[in-house]
């Protein structure tokens, strides 16, 4: 047999063993993308499941059982707990706009007032909702860039107002405060104040920003700072400038 017939029965043997990492890289592929199109939709799904019925079994003993739909309909109607919690919600707030919801609002408050332990807590958190339910709020509209927990470590951080009081009479330059949220729960952090030319703002939006410090960082949004800006860099505090003297 010569050398030219000798390769061609050879190569058909071989193509087999081509296809197989092929085939299997298909079907690894088609198996994460399954993964990321019905991992983050059935866990939305089911974190709104678990928080309907959390609702439900809370609101469900409030009501009486002649105005629950389940009484008359052969099938459990999820949602409804919700539906009630929102109308009471929209009719407490249309009352408090009047009149006689003022003056009850003003007495509750000089009451809760004369509490020494209450009257901190329904302070602080009062003072909280309306800050992050106020349409003018600026609490939570930029994400920013600070050097902690120290120099040449960089932290995301989100801006939740102007820092006044105490804490800007102390300082000299104008202060901002930052709240770094921790990873994976974006709920707890640290508030720091920091000095508005140490605070570098970036283009991402505060969802965006959420979304990179509950993943670690795994899911990066993209730079859309203009062009021109894209070169420049961020000089580090940790060490000198190139051709600084030490």
């Amino acid at each position: 047999m010569s050398e030219e017939q000798k390769i061609e029965t050879a190569e058909p043997a071989k193509a087999p063993l081509g296809l197989k990492p092929r085939f299997s890289q298909r079907l690894r592929a088609y198996f994460l993308a399954g993964i990321l199109v019905t991992a983050p939709l059935g866990i939305t799904v089911y974190l709104a499941w678990q928080f309907l019925e959390f609702v439900d079994d809370n609101v469900r003993p409030l009501i009486p059982a002649h105005y629950y739909p389940d009484t008359y309909l052969p099938f459990s109607v999820p949602g409804i707990g919700l539906v009630i919690v929102i109308v009471f919600l929209t009719l407490v707030g249309a009352i408090a706009a009047g009149l006689i919801g003022r003056l009850f609002i003003a007495t509750s408050e000089r009451i809760l007032a004369r509490m020494p332990v209450i009257r901190g807590v329904y302070g602080a958190t009062k003072q909280i909702f309306e800050t992050v339910l106020a349409q003018k709020s600026t609490a939570f509209r930029d994400v920013v860039l600070v050097e902690y927990p120290r120099l040449g470590l960089w932290s995301l951080g989100f801006i939740t107002g102007i820092t006044e009081g105490e804490v800007q009479e102390l300082t000299e330059d104008e202060m901002l405060n930052v709240f770094v949220p921790t990873t994976p729960n974006p709920t707890s952090g640290y508030l720091l104040f920091v000095p508005r030319s140490e605070v570098i703002f970036l283009s991402m939006s505060v969802e965006e920003g959420i979304k990179m410090a509950v993943s670690g960082g795994i899911v990066t949004p993209p730079d859309r700072r203009p062009p021109h800006m894209r070169g420049k860099r961020i000089p580090s505090r940790a060490k000198p400038p190139a051709g600084a003297a030490p």
